[in-house]
């Protein structure tokens, strides 16, 4: 099984949205981003137009488009990218895909585009995202207490960084 990230494109739009809109994946991605199709076409074109402040990315397992994760650029001058959207299909789950794809990115942000930190936000009822984060290397840093609504209350953010020499 071979491991891959690319930047998205165009024709990869609608497979962005169905695959945002899984209702396996859905619940643990951000709920104030718009997942439209219309939306999804724009960032990808900001991708390509910013290829050094924003990134859309699609992940492949042996060429076939499995999951997608993003970063954007959150300050310039310390080097510092946020990075959001982790997905993967639940069909191409359980084989470490996730984990692949989050350490190419991370070579891509730190070796190729010269971050220096790296950083995310998980909610904290996604235990397998939490773990995740701590697999591939990022350190927790801290909470958000009850910071963002759920449909039956309210939910924490959980803080996670990483530099560029921790890694």
């Amino acid at each position: 099984m071979t491991v891959t990230i690319r930047r998205a494109v165009p024709a990869d739009a609608e497979f962005l949205v169905a695959l945002t809109a899984h209702e396996d994946i859905d619940p643990f991605l951000a709920a104030g981003r718009d997942r439209s199709l219309e939306a999804t076409v724009d960032a990808i074109a900001r991708s390509a137009a910013m290829p050094d402040e924003f990134g859309v990315f699609v992940i492949e397992v042996d060429g076939r488009p499995s999951g997608t994760v993003r970063f954007e650029i959150a300050n310039r001058r310390s080097r510092i990218a946020d990075l959001s959207g982790l997905a993967v299909h639940p069909e191409a789950r359980g084989h470490g895909v996730a984990d692949s794809a989050a350490r190419l990115l991370q070579r891509h942000l730190i070796d190729d585009l010269r971050f220096h930190r790296l950083q995310l936000e998980v909610y904290a009822f996604n235990e397998r995202a939490l773990a995740h984060a701590e697999r591939v290397g990022y350190i927790r840093e801290g909470i958000r207490r009850q910071a963002y609504r759920q449909a039956d209350g309210w939910v924490d953010g959980i803080l996670f960084g990483l530099v560029a020499d921790e890694r």
